[in-house]
């Protein structure tokens, strides 16, 4: 008896550390913060954002209305909502909406998507497909740590390595905390070095309310969110561009 109570226990032991093994690629590192969260992510989450932006060492601040619908859509409103003006987001497309009517398309969607949402609520091919475009090579894994935190790297196998694309995810929460992609496929050179930081727990899940994207080795957006809120009700129709103004917002 006491033999198979100490195999028991060390069963229960090497159970735990392979648990706590890290993930022998990207597509596992994927698979992991799925399973952490699925069923439990929030499924909408509104917040205020205060932007400020430098091009040409000209700073401009302005405020958006940001809603996040989980898996794939992110509504922005620039300025005043009533105004009609802002962008919808896809995982691949984006759609520019001026005085509430579209006027520009783009095959071309938010890299953020997926990692903030998607992963947590559809399967792992479909964030395999939409975060295709951005070349990280899944293959490449390595742990670190920032921020004094254990970190699995996707992409990449050297913290020397600033230009590969490559997502950082917190070992513990298994939330993306930093990512190195280019804001445009079609130039995948040209990366931005991304920090979300200063999470905090929403309706299940966690929002980044501190965000910067560095291109270059310069701060070109910072943001701060506030008032932000979980698994608010938001109608289909509030994440249709064509139909930007037949819904009243959520901040008014």
């Amino acid at each position: 008896m006491a033999a198979k109570v100490t195999l028991l226990a060390l069963a229960v032991v090497l159970t735990g550390f392979a648990t706590e093994r890290a993930p022998q690629d990207g597509r596992a590192l994927l698979e992991r913060m799925r399973a952490a969260y699925l069923g439990k992510w929030f499924k909408t989450v509104t917040f205020v954002q205060q932007t400020t932006q430098t091009r040409k060492g000209v700073t401009d601040t302005s405020t958006w209305y940001e809603a996040l619908k989980s898996p794939d859509r992110l509504r922005i409103d620039f300025g005043d909502p009533k105004d009609g003006n802002g962008v919808l987001y896809t995982a691949d497309s984006l759609y520019a909406v001026r005085g509430g009517k579209i006027t520009r398309t783009a095959a071309s969607g938010n890299p953020f998507l997926p990692f903030v949402a998607g992963v947590y609520d559809q399967t792992i091919e479909t964030t395999l497909r939409q975060i295709s475009a951005y070349k990280f090579d899944l293959s490449k894994l390595y742990t670190t740590t920032w921020e004094g935190r254990a970190t699995e790297v996707a992409g990449s196998q050297s913290a020397s390595d600033t230009t590969s694309p490559q997502f950082w995810v917190d070992r513990e929460r298994l939330i993306v905390v930093r990512m190195i992609v280019p804001l445009n496929p079609a130039t995948p050179t040209d990366v931005a070095d991304i920090r979300l930081e200063d999470y905090r727990p929403v309706a299940g899940g966690w929002l980044a309310v501190r965000v910067e994207i560095m291109h270059g080795g310069q701060v070109i957006q910072k943001e701060q969110y506030s008032d932000w809120r979980g698994n608010v009700a938001l109608p289909a129709e509030f994440f249709v561009a064509a139909k930007w103004s037949d819904v009243p917002h959520w901040h008014r």
